[in-house]
């Protein structure tokens, strides 16, 4: 069975493209993008949530999102 995409699929593929593409660069410059990303999931992260996240992306820790 195929799970129709939402909002929330959208944030955790940029995420996964975010990781890919931005392993490396300060963390300072993801956040804006997690941020966005997550506006347009209608997801609300604390500004700490963001940051987290960006260091995973920035460090290349292999975090994995998952939104439900």
């Amino acid at each position: 069975m195929n799970e129709s995409p939402t909002p929330y699929t959208g944030y955790e593929e940029e995420f996964a493209s975010l990781a890919a593409t931005h392993r490396g660069r300060p963390p300072a410059s993801v956040v804006p993008l997690l941020r966005r990303a997550a506006h347009r999931a209608l997801l609300e992260f604390t500004e700490n949530d963001l940051q987290e996240q960006a260091t995973a992306i920035s460090s290349g820790y292999g975090l994995r999102v998952a939104v439900s």
